[in-house]
């Protein structure tokens, strides 16, 4: 066969593109981005064959594509969720580290978010779940492009609850009455109760977190109703609580041969499943839904923490300490990835595309039609002709900041390019056994090849022709990087703390407890509320 000519090609692009055209006949899709929390790569049986808890997410990896080589932009809760929402590293939008309860400030004002570029181009915007990105004044999800918002303001193991649940040490319940004998525990939050919103209002503290579940896929189901008999499309975050620890005993609970862990797996799953199905009978092929996690699992949890898959980071490993969540090692960034959209993202299909979670931000809003906010660079790309298939390429360069580990916080730490990763620090982050790893800095960096050494076992060998032929490349691209994020704008986030931002329903009873009232949580604030 000849080569086809130039102008043969445009007539067939634009064939392609007029039968692939998100909007053509279909006006705008709708968005639905399911975000776990802790997941582990090898949690979902479509990546793990020893993983049995996961049928609806298996059957949504069958009927959607399947992405092997997905990461998130960073290893740990704030700094991940804020990359998602903005397409931006943490380096750029200035979110490095987790926020507290105390925290004043939250992503920065001046970042625009996803549901507010979704907004401006006609969307319904809801998000339910964790928001952990700030809870005082503007930073609070209503005053960030979300109309509704129902769920908890950061992750459910900062505040007490009735039900503790399971955690690794455990945390004691709320108390009940001022003169109970308080008992300080490390990482645990004794005083304050987790505290569950609807828009600025708090509905319940402390959260009952056996009914959570429920309750988010109940107003999940709402909000989905409402929007598509308004007419217009949407957009919901929903960012889960599992698998974060606190596990809970699920209501009725499953059966599984992995403990508590199994049966809370099985309930994430339960409910992703109900949501596709909410989502298929309101106009199937209507709407994108994308699975994915936060970071990895949280290995310090030992038996409350997922699976890994073959990212055991086994280097790191030998050394003690954890390569999974706040780490660079890939157990600390790859995580399960499924998109789902009938009639136009391919079923049946595995993708090898390196991509990101930074990557949602510019997709859906090409998707969507609208335009990327100005006077920003972003990390992220518009990956549409990936989710249909058209293409396997991703980024040609993946930067992994530190995101609790050894290091400055934030920094790029590790930087993948095709399938060679380089690190430039490893450790201090705590495994099961309470180890941390030693700190240490490579200069030069170690480089794995992932082709070959997916466990992360064996670095190259600075000597041979290979880490010779790479560390150039490698270089120039981390020196690009570095003075791409220089030349940006670049937010810094307002990490101060007061108590008197925590959100309390009622100062007049321990630990902050509603006793069933619908009591207004004012975000602006500035009187002491902190329940001691």
């Amino acid at each position: 066969m000849g080569t086809p000519s130039p102008r043969a090609v445009l007539v067939l692009t634009v064939v392609l593109v007029g039968l692939w055209a998100p909007c053509g006949g279909y006006g705008q899709p709708n968005f639905i981005v399911i975000l776990a929390d802790d997941v582990g790569w090898g949690d979902l049986g479509a990546n793990w064959a020893e993983t049995k808890e996961t049928p609806h997410l298996d059957q949504l990896a069958a009927e959607g594509t399947r992405f092997m080589d997905f990461h998130s932009a960073a290893s740990t809760c704030s700094p991940s969720r804020a990359s998602l929402l903005t397409g931006r590293l943490g380096v750029r939008n200035g979110v490095t580290h987790n926020f507290a309860i105390t925290s004043v400030g939250g992503l920065p004002l001046n970042e625009t978010t996803l549901a507010e570029v979704l907004q401006e181009a006609g969307y319904s915007t809801g998000a339910i779940g964790k928001w952990h990105l700030g809870h005082h004044g503007r930073h609070h999800p209503n005053s960030r492009g979300f109309e509704y918002y129902f769920g908890i303001p950061y992750s459910h193991d900062m505040g007490c609850t009735d039900t503790p649940g399971y955690n690794v040490p455990p945390c004691p319940s709320c108390p009940r009455h001022s003169a109970a004998a308080r008992v300080a525990r490390k990482d645990c939050y004794t005083e304050v109760a987790l505290p569950l919103l609807e828009n600025v209002t708090i509905v319940q503290q402390p959260v009952a977190l056996g009914s959570l579940t429920t309750r988010y896929a109940e107003e999940a189901a709402r909000f989905i109703r409402r929007a598509s008999e308004s007419g217009r499309p949407f957009f919901l975050y929903l960012a889960l609580a599992h698998m974060h620890v606190p596990l809970w005993d699920p209501q009725p609970a499953p059966t599984s041969g992995r403990g508590i862990y199994g049966a809370s797996l099985s309930e994430m799953d339960a409910l992703v499943g109900r949501i596709k199905q909410v989502a298929d009978s309101h106009g199937k092929g209507n709407t994108l839904l994308w699975f994915t996690g936060d970071n990895g699992p949280w290995a310090q949890k030992c038996e409350l923490a997922g699976r890994l898959g073959p990212f055991v980071g086994a280097w790191q490993r030998q050394r003690g300490g954890s390569s999974a969540k706040q780490t660079t090692w890939e157990g600390g960034h790859r995580v399960p990835a499924l998109v789902y959209w009938p009639g136009h993202v391919p079923a049946k299909r595995t993708s090898l595309a390196l991509l990101s979670t930074l990557d949602i931000f510019p997709t859906l809003v090409a998707l969507a039609g609208a335009a990327l906010p100005p006077n920003r660079r972003f990390d992220g790309l518009d990956v549409s002709p990936v989710l249909f298939g058209w293409s396997d390429e991703g980024h040609k360069v993946l930067l992994h900041p530190n995101s609790g580990a050894a290091g400055k916080v934030g920094e790029i730490e590790a930087l993948r390019l095709a399938q060679y990763k380089a690190l430039y620090t490893t450790g201090g982050a705590m495994a099961c056994d309470g180890s941390t790893g030693p700190a240490e800095h490579h200069q030069p960096p170690l480089i794995f090849n992932l082709d070959r050494d997916i466990q992360e076992q064996q670095p190259l060998d600075v000597a041979s022709r290979e880490y010779q032929a790479v560390l150039p490349m490698i270089s120039r691209a981390y020196v690009q990087a570095l003075e791409d994020i220089a030349a940006d704008n670049v937010s810094v986030a307002d990490y101060s703390k007061d108590p008197a931002v925590i959100p309390c329903c009622s100062t007049q009873h321990v630990a902050c407890r509603c006793h069933g009232a619908h009591t207004a949580f004012h975000t602006d604030r500035r009187a002491p509320q902190l329940c001691l």
